[in-house]
C-alpha cells in the first residue's frame, strides 16, 4: 500500500442523512439521524481507513464501540465523521472519533478495530459454522 496505518492518520465521511438512517418512531415530523446507523458509518469510515493501508488478504473487524450520541440530526442535515486514529498496538487500532452536522457536534468516542487475515477468518469462520450444524 502507499498509505502508512500511523498514530495521528485522520479521515473525514461526509453525507447528508437518508431515510433509511433515521428512527420513526416518533413520527415523520421528528425523523432523527439514528445511533445504530452512526454506528455502523463510524465502523464503515475506520474499516476503510485501515483497508485502504494494509496489505492484499487483510482487512478489520470492529471489537469495541464506545460513543456519545450528544445532539440529534435532522433528516436531510450533512454530517461530517472525523476518524482518527489515537493508537496502534500491534493488530490492534483504536480510532478517536467525532461527528458534526451543521450546526452540532453530535457525537465524540473511541471505536476499536483488529487486523485480520482474511483466508484465516473464513478458516474460523466456516469451523464454526460446522460445529454449530452439529
Amino acid at each position: 500500500m502507499d498509505k502508512e496505518l500511523s498514530v495521528g492518520t485522520t479521515e473525514t465521511r461526509s453525507f447528508k442523512v437518508q431515510v433509511d438512517q433515521t428512527i420513526d418512531f416518533m413520527g415523520e415530523d421528528a425523523r432523527v439521524y439514528a445511533t445504530p446507523s452512526l454506528v455502523r458509518d463510524i465502523e464503515h469510515a475506520c474499516r476503510d481507513l485501515i483497508f485502504s493501508r494494509v496489505p492484499d488478504g487483510q482487512d478489520s473487524v470492529g471489537t469495541i464501540v464506545n460513543i456519545a450520541h450528544i445532539a440529534p440530526t435532522l433528516l436531510g442535515m450533512k454530517v461530517d465523521v472525523t476518524v482518527t486514529v489515537a493508537e496502534i498496538d500491534g493488530r490492534k487500532v483504536v480510532f478517536d472519533v467525532v461527528a458534526s452536522d451543521s450546526l452540532d457536534k453530535i457525537c465524540k468516542g473511541r471505536h476499536e478495530r483488529f487486523i485480520v487475515d482474511v483466508a484465516k477468518t473464513q478458516e474460523r469462520l466456516l469451523a464454526k459454522a460446522a460445529k454449530a450444524k452439529a
